[in-house]
């Protein structure tokens, strides 16, 4: 047990009895006790296999390689569209927990052996997205925007893609696009500084 999860814990105002549920749960496992991103995080082999995290309308079980799992039960959910490997198990109670301790006990089994087997999740290549129609307009008529956009990492030009895609509205990607270009041309990625 890593104190600086008793800390998490102690200072968790909304799902504290569920957080501690979940955390003696996977505490079975022979797996490290971490506190990454500021939420419970379980590694095998300093490989993350679970985490536990709450939002306001529910608490979750997250697990890094949920794809590979087999969910008999139907329970894994997928956060977003374009969340390719993880899954979350999500809980609205303690009972519901209770209700489901075999099951998570299974999941969490499950999810170790697929850390110890090496498996991975075959990801889609950035190739694979979609262009926005916007920006492939840009990326067209300007051929340094598409020598710096082809320079960046796969997963900077995910981040711009699924940022360009979210609007609905032709003009408001066209407006994101805008904004973004003097990012790309310097190198940088959405979220960078």
């Amino acid at each position: 047990m890593n104190p600086k999860v008793d800390e998490f814990l102690n200072k968790a105002t909304k799902w504290r009895e569920e957080f501690g549920k979940l955390r003696m749960i996977i505490l079975n496992f022979q797996l490290t006790e971490e506190l990454k991103w500021g939420v419970p995080c379980y590694t095998f082999q300093e490989r993350n296999v679970v985490l536990i995290h709450g939002f306001k309308e529910y608490c979750a079980l997250l697990f890094f390689k949920g794809a590979l799992l087999k969910d008999t039960h139907g329970i894994l959910i997928r956060q977003t569209e374009n969340v390719q490997a993880s899954r979350q198990i999500r809980f609205s109670s303690l009972r519901e927990i209770i209700e489901l301790e075999p099951i998570l006990k299974a999941s969490i089994l499950e999810a170790v052996e697929v850390e110890k087997a090496g498996l991975k999740v075959e990801l889609k290549k950035t190739s694979e997205y979609s262009i926005p129609e916007e920006f492939q307009k840009k990326l067209d008529e300007e051929p340094a925007l598409k020598t710096a956009f082809d320079a960046l990492t796969p997963g900077r030009q995910r981040a711009y893609l699924f940022f360009f895609s979210q609007p609905k509205q032709s003009k408001t990607r066209e407006a994101r696009i805008e904004k973004c270009m003097p990012q790309i041309l310097i190198g940088k990625g959405l979220n960078d500084e």
